[in-house]
């Protein structure tokens, strides 16, 4: 009886570890060591022709490149290994190589570069991310996510956008149903704004916009492109609330089975990939806003982001505590 209870522990696990497109064989990295090739599966929550999948596929070349026959890199698009928390979690675990995960589940203090209006531009993000800010929040990710981090990728300006009317102050966002990240400082920051922040899941959006279940959401560029929501909401005011930054986080239980050559590769691959992904988000954000303008109607509005900056003001105060206090907000604004 013993041996059959052992047997179906086993099936079990397999039957798991399938179920979310994994094998046995690349959860034990596939032959690290050996002559056999090292499977490294890598997933994101953007579709195929996403900056994210571009970065992969920069990381997969300068890998498949500078070590041949060393690694086969699987990359895994459009949440098909689950969402960008469950990544996190199959990258603490070991079970993937790779993933692109705010990683907030289990490092609240990483919301700190989702405050509203806390950066001025794209160069004052990068600033942050690769100075002593992100580093700090690089350490905590690495020691409660069992991770390495390659670096932050670039997830584009967010801008609110709406199919009612132009939003120029934050009072026309009065009673505009608005979907945000789930993140509390996002339903917060349009809840300041007077909108009526909610939540739901990425792939409701489009019909929640049809069936007027929500007024309008907030994102970037080219998911406003792609994800057509152009077709049911034509109002987009440059609000910039967030510059998104996401970091590319890898497993630390593969990681410790390379090779030390290997591993210098996978961090100066990681490195080259992150500012290559960088590169093609600018790129990719401004094409995004030629073609909604151009091909597709959408009316893009500029405001005084100095209005809606002021009218947020609460929620730093209501969360400075959460991300290491008001200092921390203070040193990334002047940094």
């Amino acid at each position: 009886m013993k041996s059959i209870k052992k047997w179906n522990i086993v099936v079990v696990v397999v039957l798991l570890v399938m179920t979310v497109g994994l094998s046995p064989v690349t959860v034990m990295a596939g032959g690290v060591g050996g002559t056999e090739k090292i499977v490294l599966k890598l997933a994101h929550n953007g579709p195929s022709n996403h900056p994210f999948q571009l970065g992969y596929m920069k990381f997969q070349e300068i890998l498949e490149k500078e070590a041949p026959g060393q690694f086969e890199v699987q990359i895994f698009p459009s949440e098909q290994l689950g969402t960008e928390q469950n990544g996190a979690e199959l990258v603490k675990m070991g079970s993937i190589a790779g993933s692109v995960s705010s990683c907030l589940q289990f490092v609240p203090e990483a919301d700190i570069f989702n405050f509203p209006f806390i950066f001025e531009d794209v160069n004052h993000l990068y600033r942050v991310l690769d100075g002593a800010p992100g580093e700090r929040i690089i350490k905590m990710i690495e020691d409660k996510v069992n991770s390495v981090v390659l670096g932050y990728f670039f997830g584009g300006v967010r801008n609110a956008f709406n199919k009612v009317r132009p939003v120029l102050v934050p009072d026309d966002l009065k009673g505009l149903k608005i979907r945000t990240l789930g993140s509390p400082i996002f339903l917060d920051t349009f809840n300041a704004l007077g909108a009526q922040a909610t939540t739901m899941s990425w792939g409701e959006v489009y019909t929640a916009l049809q069936q007027g279940v929500i007024d309008g959401g907030e994102c970037d560029m080219i998911d406003l492109l792609v994800e057509k929501f152009y077709e049911v909401a034509k109002n987009v005011s440059l609000t910039g609330h967030v510059y998104y930054s996401i970091p590319f986080i890898f497993s630390k239980t593969i990681f410790d089975k390379l090779t030390d050559d290997q591993k210098d590769l996978i961090i100066r691959a990681g490195k080259e990939a992150v500012s290559y992904e960088r590169v093609v988000m600018e790129q990719q954000e401004i094409d995004a806003r030629n073609t909604l303008v151009t091909e597709h109607g959408v009316k893009v509005f500029d405001v005084d982001v100095s209005i809606f900056r002021e009218a947020t003001k609460s929620v730093y105060v209501k969360y400075a505590d959460n991300v290491g206090g008001l200092e921390y907000i203070n040193e990334i604004i002047n940094y």
